[in-house]
Formats: structure tokens, sequence, C-alpha cells
């Protein structure tokens, strides 16, 4: 099965990449997320986690984000290995 290998975004650590297949999120949430770059297909890096762990800053199109676990918790995808 290939939604075995989707991991949240939430779960991925400083450095890593990761490449988003869905958006488990429906209504004014979904659409501002997509509205700032969080569409499937595209490629995030994750930069960093705030000291509490919450809030975490994201790259995306170029652009720095940063979103809460709640909101990252309902974005799925597969990391990209470093090459």
């Amino acid at each position: 099965m290939i939604e075995a290998k989707l991991a949240r975004l939430s779960d991925a650590q400083p450095g890593e990449r990761f490449r988003i297949a869905t958006l488990n999120i429906e209504g004014t949430m979904k659409r501002r997320l997509l509205d700032l770059g969080f569409v499937p297909g595209s490629e995030i890096t994750v930069l960093q986690k705030s000291p509490l762990g919450d809030p975490t800053a994201y790259r995306v199109s170029h652009t720095t984000i940063a979103l809460r676990k709640e909101e990252s918790d309902h974005i799925y995808g597969e990391r990209i290995d470093n090459e």
C-alpha cells in the first residue's frame, strides 16, 4: 500500500525535506494552506521548531511559514532523502 509510506508533516524533524501528498482538512484552513503553497506535490523543508516545540517553521516556495502542530498534523506526504 502506498498510504503506509505517508507521514504527517508534524512528525518531520528540522533539516528534513518533505513532499506533500494530501491535505486532510476542510474549510477555510485548507484554503489558507493552499494559498500559502502547501499544495500536493510541493516540497517542504523543515527549518526549526520553536523552543517549546510549537509552532514549527517550514520553507515552502522560497517563503518561511510557521504552522502550529494542529495544522501540520493534517498535512500528509513522504520524506525526501537528502542526496
